[in-house]
Parts: structure tokens; C-alpha cells; sequence
């Protein structure tokens, strides 16, 4: 359900974009970079770094950590906080603010 109220406001907003199966949730890709997806139970957004702490004193965000590694740029939002279709466009929103400066992660070369 969330991974489709993402995809709807993606649409709404006509942004062009890849939905895949990664870190056990559904990942949205924009220009070929993790954008945001769901994960255990809640979201994992992108934002600028620099914004990381501003974002992290609202009630159900956290700083990203993953395998017992932060993520620098990356938060865990729970679902109160995007319960409103509102919160969720938020959430995209700033997303999509960082997702031109974001780096893509290198492709993985194949074993010849």
C-alpha cells in the first residue's frame, strides 16, 4: 500500500521512474538513484546530508542505520509521520530536492 501511495504522488507529479525490489521494501529510482522506498515497516528517504539533523527532531525520524552503519543521508521515517497523503508528498518532495545532487551508486560489474 505504501509503495503504491508513493508511486501515485511519482505520477501525480509526472516524474519518470523504476520501482525495484531492494533492502526488503520497494525502492523508487529517479535518473537511475535510489530516491525513496519502504523499509521494515516505515520509509527510507534520501535528503541532502546537510539536512539530515533538521529532519531528524520530527516525531518519527531517525537517522538511517543499516547492517550497524549510519547512513549519512539517508532517514527512517516511521509511518506516523507520513500517515496524511500530505506527509508522504513531503517526504517525496524532499527527496526529489536532493535527487540532482546525488550521486548514482557504480554499477556492479559482471564476472566474466
Amino acid at each position: 500500500m505504501t509503495a503504491q501511495r508513493i508511486a501515485d504522488v511519482l505520477t501525480v507529479k509526472n516524474v519518470a521512474h523504476d520501482q525495484k525490489r531492494m533492502f526488503g521494501g520497494d525502492c523508487f529510482m529517479v535518473d537511475e538513484k535510489m530516491l525513496i522506498g519502504t523499509y521494515k515497516g516505515g520509509l527510507m528517504v534520501r535528503i541532502d546530508p546537510a539536512d539530515e539533523h533538521t529532519f531528524t527532531t520530527r516525531p518519527g525520524v531517525e537517522a538511517m542505520i543499516h547492517g550497524g552503519r549510519p547512513m549519512p543521508g539517508y532517514l527512517f521515517v516511521d509511518p506516523v509521520a507520513y500517515e496524511s497523503d500530505a506527509d508522504l508528498t513531503f517526504w517525496v518532495e524532499k527527496c526529489l530536492e536532493f535527487n540532482p545532487k546525488a550521486k548514482a551508486s557504480g554499477k556492479k560489474k559482471s564476472a566474466k
